[in-house]
C-alpha cells in the first residue's frame, strides 16, 4: 500500500501532464517554441538576465515564440511590427496583468495601478494619476523640491573635488537622489543621505530597511506563481515574508496618512495632501486604500528606474568622451558658466536629451515590460494567441534590433537627428498601460545629468573603459556601482551653494 503523499503526487504529476498535453492539442497554430516537459514546461530552461536568454531564443525560434511556465503558456514579443499589433489593434485585449503573490500581498490585493486589472477601477487609478498626481501643473509644482535635491548633490561632490580629481562612487548616490526627490514629493521628507538632514532619523532608517527588504521580495522568482501546487508547500517561506513585509509598509504608509491628515489647517505641497484634499470632497474614489497604491506605485516606478539611467548614462559618457565634451559644450554655450541649468533650460539642451535617449535605447530600465495578459483569444501576425495567455515584450531586444537600428550595440546619440526615430523607443511601453510617468521621469534625469556635467569635469578612475555588466534585475542596474573621477569647473567658485 502507498503511502498517501506519494500516491498524491503521483496523481497530481499525471493530471498536470495530461492537461498540458491537451491544451497543446486544443490550439492550434501557437507560436514556435521549445518542446515542453511534463508538469513544469519549459521552466527548467530560463537562465538569467532573461532578456539575453529571451533574444536567444528568438535567434532559434523567431521573435514571436512561445514558452510553457507550468501548464501556463507564455508568448514573447521581440518584433517591432508585432509589438505595434499589439498594443494598438488589440491594446484593450492585452491591458489585464497576470496574477501573482506580490500582486496579492504587497500591491493591495491586485489594487494598485500596476498590477490590477483592466476595468473601471484601474480607469479610476489612471484618472487621478492623470489629473492629480502626474499632471503637469503638479511636475511644474514640486520643481522646487528637484532643484533642491540636484543642488544637495552637486554640493556635496565639490566638497572633496575643488582642487583636484576626487574618487567618488555614484550609484548610491543616484539612489538617494531619487528617492529623496519622490518621498519629498509625496510626504514632504527626506530619507536618505546625510543624518543631519534628516528630522526622524528611526523613521528614516525604518523606512530604508523596509524598501530594501520589499523590493527584494518582489524581484524574487516564484515558481508558486506557475505551479500553483507548491503554494500548500511555501517551500521558501515567500508568502509568509510578502504578508510581514506588506504588514510593516502598510503600516508605515497609515502613519504618513494620519500625519499629514492632523495638519490639515497646515498642509504642504506634498501628493498626500492634494489626495487628501480630494478626499474630503470624493471620498469613494480617493480613499485610504487607493492613497496608499498610489504611493507605492510612485515609489516602485519612479525611484530606481531614474536612479539606473543616470548611472547608465554617465558611464556611456565616460565610455565616450568626445561625447561628454560635446554636450558640455552645447550647455556652456547655451546656458553658461555664470548659473545653474535648470528645467526650463532643458528645451534647448537637444543633445542632452539625445543621450538620455541613446542610453534608454541601450539600457532600458525595464528590459522586459510588465507582462500582460490575453482577456480573449486573438492573432498576433499570422500566430493565434489563446485567451489567458501571458504576453511578454523583450524591449530590450527590440532596441537592439540591427533591422531597426543603424550598428545597434553602439552608443550614437547623434542617430536621433534622424526625424521620427524617437517614435521607435519603446522604453516606457505603448498602449493605455504605458508608464504615466515619462516627463517626469525626463525631467529629473535631464537636470540631474545636465548639472553634472556642467559644474564638473569627469573622467575614468583608470585608462580601462567603465564596465558595463548588467546585474541580474528587475531593473536593468549595473552589476558593478560606477566609480569615477570629478573635478570642479569654475562655476562652483560663482555660484552660491549655501
Amino acid at each position: 500500500m502507498f503511502p498517501l503523499l506519494p500516491c498524491f503526487l503521483y496523481s497530481l504529476a499525471f493530471i498536470l501532464t495530461f492537461k498540458l498535453l491537451f491544451q497543446r492539442r486544443k490550439y492550434k497554430n501557437l507560436p514556435p517554441g521549445p518542446p515542453p516537459l511534463p508538469i513544469i514546461g519549459n521552466l527548467n530552461l530560463l537562465e538569467n538576465p532573461l532578456h539575453r536568454f529571451f533574444q536567444r531564443m528568438s535567434k532559434t525560434h523567431g521573435n514571436i515564440f512561445s514558452l510553457w511556465f507550468g501548464s501556463r503558456l507564455a508568448v514573447v514579443v521581440s518584433s517591432p511590427s508585432a509589438f505595434q499589433e499589439c498594443f494598438t489593434k488589440n491594446d484593450v485585449v492585452l491591458a489585464n496583468r497576470p496574477r501573482s503573490l506580490s500582486g496579492k500581498h504587497i500591491f493591495y490585493n491586485y489594487t494598485t495601478v500596476g498590477s490590477s486589472s483592466y476595468g473601471e477601477h484601474w480607469r479610476n487609478l489612471r484618472r487621478i494619476i492623470a489629473l492629480d498626481v502626474l499632471s503637469t501643473q503638479r511636475i511644474h509644482s514640486f520643481t522646487g523640491i528637484r532643484k533642491d535635491e540636484t543642488e544637495r548633490l552637486i554640493r556635496i561632490l565639490a566638497k572633496d573635488s575643488c582642487m583636484d580629481y576626487a574618487h567618488v562612487e555614484l550609484g548610491s548616490m543616484f539612489h538617494d537622489l531619487t528617492y529623496n526627490n519622490m518621498m519629498r514629493m509625496i510626504s514632504g521628507k527626506r530619507y536618505y543621505g546625510d543624518e543631519s538632514q534628516i528630522k526622524d532619523v528611526e523613521e528614516a532608517k525604518e523606512f530604508r530597511e523596509t524598501v530594501a527588504e520589499m523590493l527584494q521580495l518582489t524581484g524574487v522568482s516564484n515558481k508558486s506563481d506557475y505551479l500553483p501546487f507548491l503554494r500548500w508547500f511555501d517551500f521558501q517561506n515567500l508568502e509568509k515574508k510578502l504578508k510581514s513585509i506588506h504588514k510593516r509598509f502598510d503600516t508605515f504608509l497609515d502613519k504618513l496618512i494620519h500625519e499629514q491628515r492632523s495638519k490639515k489647517k497646515q498642509r504642504e505641497n506634498t501628493m498626500i495632501d492634494h489626495l487628501l484634499n480630494l478626499q474630503e470632497s470624493q471620498p469613494e474614489y480617493y480613499t485610504d486604500k487607493i492613497i496608499k497604491g498610489l504611493i507605492l506605485a510612485m515609489l516602485f516606478a519612479g525611484t530606481d528606474s531614474s536612479a539606473v539611467t543616470l548611472e547608465w548614462s554617465l558611464s556611456n559618457l565616460l565610455n565616450h568622451p568626445k561625447v561628454l565634451m560635446k554636450v558640455r559644450d552645447e550647455l556652456d554655450t547655451q546656458v553658461g558658466q555664470e548659473r545653474l541649468v535648470n528645467e526650463s533650460d532643458l528645451p534647448n539642451l537637444p543633445y542632452l536629451r539625445k543621450i538620455i535617449l541613446e542610453t534608454l535605447r541601450l539600457y532600458p530600465h525595464a528590459p522586459l515590460a510588465i507582462p500582460h495578459v490575453s482577456l480573449d483569444d486573438i492573432t498576433i501576425k499570422e500566430f493565434n494567441i489563446p485567451r489567458d495567455t501571458i504576453v511578454m515584450v523583450n524591449i530590450w531586444a527590440m532596441q537592439r534590433d540591427p533591422l531597426l537600428w543603424n550598428e545597434p550595440t553602439c552608443f550614437k546619440p547623434e542617430r536621433f537627428d534622424e526625424e521620427g526615430l524617437e517614435k521607435k523607443l519603446v522604453s516606457f511601453g505603448m498602449g493605455r498601460r504605458a508608464c504615466p510617468g515619462e516627463t517626469l521621469a525626463m525631467q529629473n534625469v535631464g537636470l540631474t545629468l545636465g548639472l553634472l556635467i556642467q559644474c564638473y569635469d569627469w573622467k575614468r578612475v583608470s585608462e580601462e573603459e567603465v564596465d558595463m555588466t548588467e546585474a541580474n534585475w528587475f531593473t536593468l542596474s549595473r552589476l558593478i556601482p560606477l566609480k569615477a573621477m570629478c573635478k570642479a569647473r569654475p562655476l562652483i567658485n560663482k555660484i552660491n551653494l549655501k
